[in-house]
């Protein structure tokens, strides 16, 4: 199962207990809507306007004189006063900040703006809102500390500034908010203590403070205080010099929610007092993950749990088992045991955990990444209700576990990454009919024909059988599916059976590396959810069908090498929210489309490399404010390069978001344990393969961060455009094979960013610029094979390029040209002072008089130098930042100088 589990309970657990306060919309059903003031409604009306409002959320928010604001959505007023009394905007995708419009609103009890995109400081204003009792601002981006002022709102029952940008220490004076609930501070950038006064919250219910920064507590025995405490969430921070931290959580009687996720318990020395042993708990959900405990936690876990217990997480430890009484926790429905890097005995962990009640009541078994030995025989295993089983990364092969058949209630199975070599065993595919929502085999060696993925899954399924050899026709899948991962396997022959899918749930497709044939069906009308469609490296053909522009969400588009061959169809331009588009390496024909940069908006990814483009390249592709990488390689493209690509915003600008890689999407899954259907949150990185330093690569994780231009192997002409060196974080620069002419443009050396450029095989002339000798992070530079001229300007990169990056330039010399080149004339040095006009001066005199003034000279300046620099402080600052102008000069100097002793030797 999802790990993020442990997410949605706490989120599961708010949600509950503010239902029926923060839900947006009109108000409370018991509360009758009557007109609000004009003072009021100018108010909201001047919250609005300051705001962006990219989803309309606010759309009901007019300003004619006759609308009633208590009618608005979000709004709600008092049934007797006709005052807006709250104010509930939840998950809006406002952006902007906070009016203080709102202090017209004086009768205000309740402001909720949690979820949206808020952003500055905690704006002062609200301290004057005296009446609030309830105020959420979770979940923006607001910024710097904690305002003082929060803590004179004594009136506040639920604070909430979670998951913001809040730095600084947590203010003590928080401690006299006598009347709070619930607190939520987590998902911050704090450091310091949490303060004691924490203590006088004695009303506390809920206390959220996970992930607060650099926390630490200094004494827990606050935390005794609040009896009333029924959830504590302290996760990341530090408990370990809290000696019988286990005793004062055991005097939490109400207490039925504890996560202690990362707080570093291993380090305690005394977790416990005898006096507690034989105490017992009420906790319900108890989360010990990443605390590097060893299995001697057993001893006062033991009481932490009881009868109550329904979710357990000992994840990211050094547990070697699992003790016996485990299986006798007749309540527990969740158990995580992932990521503990002791070598447990497989065997006796399943039976330990099944030995009891445990068995009957057990629903998801989340273990993956562990180091278990030992096999399980094909025994029929006791855990009956088991819904869920994660072992993805066990090393559960070589064999197929076919003690996983037994299990007859399973919805969700991930055993990836296992090593297993081996067949599916039969009936394996039949034995969940109507039932799995998630299939997970992938990263494997399994091999077998083509399975019946129809039968088994039910609505919403997920479906990833990737990296093994499966082989065979694709024919029959489920109608329903959700995701469907397939790539790097063996299967032939057509993909006609896209059409079976046609419920409309679809969100990715990944076909991508098999032996598929044929044409593009046209029938992707179904798939109105698609976002991530990759066929790439098959044997497809034909054309891109009309019905490609029904996909209006895609994002992706892989169709790199295929055999797919005519014109981009024209409906192609209603896919406006693709931001990667690979169609390398196939035969498509004709223009490069306008529409492509009229409408493809949101591309950061343009590749149409070695295809049979043909004509100009056309202006529009300079509307592409997103681009980072730009390649038209390979084709048969001419005319000028568009002098207006200093229009590509996103390669003028310095630096890159690593995120444009990263296609967040989410899918609907139902949990059992909690009876309520979820939108797990899920993600595809893109991938492509790239020249990049003069090797083809694929790069993955670091794409979103290259900007690369690549127009290479065309019959592009005229000059470089100077426009183009304003793409100021440019990182590959690729115009080699062409026409150009004309000479280098002098401003190439503001392209500081530049690691690859490619010039070769052009028609260029003149002088390489000076300016290049600033190009700093350059790795390979590429101008043989033009008409280049004079001398190569001195820098450390430049020097230290390949020779062959120079070579076919016959009037282009200096280091690190040295010898004669196809037919070339030899680089000439600068004569040498003292030597005879037929260079017959012998070697071993050069070499003499070399090493004599060398050393006398060294001796001389050694010590002239060092005692001007003892005494002097100035002097020392001057001389070093005369070094550091120097270097480079000396260097070329000193190649020249040797570079002459050669050419005597060798004479």
């Amino acid at each position: 199962m999802n790990p993020c589990v442990f997410i949605i309970f706490p989120l599961l657990l708010l949600r509950l207990e503010t239902t029926t306060s923060n839900q947006v919309g009109g108000g409370d059903d018991n509360v009758v809507m009557k007109k609000c003031s004009d003072k009021e409604r100018r108010a909201l009306l001047d919250f609005k306007a300051r705001l962006q409002d990219p989803d309309e959320t606010l759309s009901t928010w007019r300003s004619e004189e006759e609308e009633d604001c208590c009618k608005w959505r979000g709004v709600t007023c008092n049934n007797q006063t006709d005052r807006v009394i709250k104010l509930s905007i939840i998950s809006g995708g406002l952006e902007g900040e906070v009016s203080n419009s709102l202090l017209n609103l004086s009768y205000l009890t309740h402001l909720d703006l949690v979820d949206n995109s808020f952003h500055g400081i905690i704006p002062t204003f609200i301290g004057s809102m005296t009446r609030l009792r309830h105020l959420d601002l979770g979940l923006n981006h607001f910024n710097g500390t904690i305002p003082r002022f929060i803590c004179s709102m004594t009136k506040l029952r639920y604070l909430n500034l979670g998951n913001n940008d809040l730095n600084g220490t947590i203010p003590r004076c928080i401690g006299s908010l006598t009347e709070l609930r619930h607190l939520d501070l987590s998902g911050n950038s704090f450091y310091g203590i949490i303060p004691p006064e924490f203590g006088n919250l004695t009303d506390m219910q809920y206390l959220y403070l996970p992930d607060v920064g650099s926390c630490r507590v200094e004494n827990l025995q606050w935390l005794s205080h609040l009896s009333h405490l029924e959830l504590l969430q302290l996760d990341g921070i530090s408990l370990a010099k809290q000696n019988h931290w286990v005793d004062v959580i055991l005097s939490l009687r109400k207490l039925s929610f504890l996560s202690l996720d990362g707080c570093e318990l291993s380090q305690v020395m005394y977790p416990y007092s005898s006096s507690f042993l034989n105490s017992s708990s009420s906790l319900y959900f108890l989360n010990l993950r990443n605390n590097n405990l060893t299995s001697s936690m057993y001893h006062w876990m033991f009481s932490l749990t009881s009868n109550s217990l329904r979710f357990l997480s000992l994840s990211g430890n050094m547990l070697d088992g699992i003790p016996k009484y485990l299986g006798n926790l007749c309540s527990l429905e969740y158990f995580a045991f992932d990521n503990n890097s002791a070598v447990v005995n497989f065997p006796d962990f399943l039976n330990n955990l099944s030995s009891g009640c445990t068995s009957l009541t057990l629903q998801e078994l989340f273990a993956p990444r562990n180091r278990f030995i030992g096999t399980l025989s094909n025994e029929t295993l006791s855990l009956k209700n088991l819904a869920s089983l994660d072992m993805s990364s066990c090393n559960l092969g070589p064999h197929f576990p076919r003690w996983i058949q037994t299990l007859k209630n399973l919805s969700y199975l991930d055993i990836a990454n296992n090593r297993i070599s081996d067949t599916i065993p039969l009936g394996f595919w039949d034995m969940w009919p109507s039932k799995l929502t998630y299939l997970n085999l992938s990263s494997n060696n399994i091999s077998g024909k083509a399975p019946d993925l129809s039968s088994n899954f039910g609505n919403n399924s997920r479906i990833d059988l990737s990296s093994n050899r499966f082989y065979g026709p694709i024919t029959n899948v489920s109608s329903t599916l959700t995701s469907l991962h397939l790539s790097r396997n063996k299967f032939d022959s057509g993909i006609s059976f896209l059409c079976q899918i046609d419920q409309g749930f679809l969100v990715v497709l990944d076909l991508s590396y098999n032996l598929l044939s044929g044409q593009l069906p046209d029938c992707l009308w179904h798939f109105k959810e698609l976002k991530i469609l990759n066929l790439e490296h098959n044997k497809l053909s034909g054309t891109l069908p009309t019905s490609v522009g029904s996909l209006i969400k895609l994002e992706v588009l892989y169709l790199y090498k295929n055999n797919l061959s005519g014109e981009l169809p024209l409906s192609l331009k209603n896919c406006k929210r693709l931001s990667f588009l690979n169609l390398e390496a196939n035969k498509f024909s004709g223009n490069v489309p306008v529409w492509i940069g009229e409408n493809l908006s949101r591309l950061y990814v343009l590749n149409l490399r070695s295809n049979s483009f043909f004509g100009t390249i056309p202006l529009q592709l300079c509307q592409l404010a997103n681009l980072q990488i730009l390649d038209l390689s390979l084709n048969n493209l001419h005319g000028p390069i568009p002098s207006c690509l200093d229009n590509l915003t996103n390669m003028v600008q310095e630096g890159s978001l690593a995120t444009h890689n990263v296609h967040s999407y989410s899918i609907e899954w139902f949990y059992s344990v909690a009876g309520m259907y979820f939108l797990l949150p899920n993600k595809y990185v893109d991938h492509a393969m790239m020249e990049w330093k003069g090797y083809e690569r694929e790069l993955t994780s670091t794409l979103g961060l290259l900007k690369s231009i690549d127009l290479s192997s065309n019959n592009i002409t005229g000059q470089i455009p100077y426009e183009v060196t304003n793409l100021y974080g440019l990182h590959t620069l690729n115009l080699s094979k062409n026409g150009l002419l004309g000479e280098i443009p002098e401003t190439i050396g503001q392209m500081k960013q530049l690691e690859t450029l490619d010039l070769s095989r052009n028609n260029l002339s003149g002088e390489m610029p000076l300016s290049m000798s600033s190009l700093n992070f350059l790795d390979l530079l590429d101008v043989s094979y033009n008409s280049l001229s004079g001398r190569i300007p001195s820098s450390t990169q430049l020097q230290s390029i390949d020779p062959s990056g120079y070579y076919g330039n016959p009037g282009l010399y200096g280091p690190p040209l040295t010898k004669k080149y196809d037919g070339d004339e030899e680089s000439e040095a600068p004569a040498v002072i003292g030597e005879s006009e037929d260079g017959g001066e012998d070697t071993d005199e050069v070499w003499g008089w070399f090493y004599i003034g060398g050393g006398t000279g060294f001796a001389t300046g050694f010590w002239i130098s060092i005692g001007a620099l003892l005494l002097n402080r100035r002097g020392r600052h001057a001389f070093f930042h005369f070094y550091d102008r120097c270097k480079d000069l000396v260097y070329v100097k000193v190649m020249v100088f040797f570079a002459h002793l050669q050419r005597v030797e060798h004479r």
